[in-house]
């Protein structure tokens, strides 16, 4: 009885916890999606914009058992959003490659992506630091996070969730760890608590992300990708490690205790939020006031080679 009235009561504190966080941020729209101008900007609850990079919490709780996650990217929708690095309080902006807007192909029997994919605040992957189980240097961004819950989120949502496990992708040679967490308010977050209830309660949602990485890629002509650890998803305890790890990087990143990173990996540290930050700056700053005012538009419109279906079978395809 004692034990049913803790998660009663545990449930009804991570409603509570959801509820604030949903209502503390909001968007700041510019431009139009699927154009080389859009990008999302994040509000905080006194319209104020801050980074989602630097400014937004990484622990929505005192027990650190509730983290923050930005999405970028709703589930099955293609379009490649992330978190920019390059540019001041780091927008969300669609990825770009020799100049074109960047789509992830449907490969078959996959849409989009397949979660709400987005990434944790205030952690980086050290691109200067060899992980010891994985032999491979970061890879320079936000912590990736993969969001199974029921619900699809929107670009720039900041849910709060659970964290279940970790895959690690060998991404080009680098480590590019994939977070597999839950919103907190889904009705299988308190039936999920570890990396082997995900499987218990959502049979094959981990060889289908496992699939979707490893596979991803190869419609545009690239190698199918590789993992550390063979693939297996390590466990909660694991992932929570990888996350503290990213989470002290980026307090040096943001300290400017690893001076050089902002400038040799072109990472833009400007916030208004950190304490003691070097970089921190008020909203009266040349770099606040240039950030533009909220200005939506409808999204333009994809070509319809985006909506195709690629049928693989584990080498680059012509088709």
């Amino acid at each position: 009885m004692a034990t049913r009235l803790f998660h009663i009561a545990n449930k009804r504190n991570f409603h509570r916890i959801g509820s604030m966080a949903y209502e503390q941020y909001k968007t700041r729209v510019i431009g139009a999606p699927n154009t080389l101008e859009h990008r999302v900007y994040i509000e905080n609850s006194q319209g104020k914009v801050v980074s989602p990079f630097h400014d937004i919490p990484l622990f929505a709780n005192a027990e650190k058992t509730v983290l923050n996650m930005v999405v970028e990217v709703p589930r099955w929708t293609n379009a490649k959003l992330e978190i920019s690095k390059d540019e001041a309080f780091n927008p969300i902006k669609q990825d770009i490659k020799k100049g074109k807007l960047r789509f992830v192909r449907n490969c078959f029997p996959h849409h989009g992506y397949i979660w709400n994919y987005g990434a944790f605040p205030q952690t980086w992957e050290d691109p200067t630091s060899v992980h010891p189980d994985t032999k491979a240097k970061g890879d320079n961004d936000p912590l990736d996070v993969c969001e199974i819950g029921e619900l699809v989120g929107t670009v720039g949502q900041v849910k709060q969730v659970k964290v279940l496990g970790t895959m690690a992708l060998l991404d080009e040679g680098e480590t590019d760890w994939k977070v597999i967490v839950i919103d907190i308010n889904d009705p299988l977050a308190s039936k999920l608590n570890d990396i082997e209830d995900v499987e218990r309660h959502m049979p094959g949602i981990l060889r289908a992300s496992n699939e979707w990485f490893r596979i991803y890629k190869i419609p545009d002509g690239k190698p199918e990708n590789n993992f550390a650890f063979s693939g297996e998803a390590k466990n909660k305890a694991y992932a929570t490690e990888v996350i503290h790890e990213t989470n002290e990087a980026w307090k040096k990143l943001i300290s400017k205790a690893i001076p050089a990173a902002t400038e040799h990996y072109d990472i833009k540290v400007v916030n208004t939020e950190v304490a003691d930050s070097p970089y921190k700056v008020d909203t009266g700053s040349a770099e606040y006031s240039a950030i533009p005012a909220n200005a939506p538009k409808p999204a333009a419109a994809i070509d319809g080679s985006i909506d195709k279906w690629f049928y693989l079978s584990g080498k680059p395809s012509n088709l």
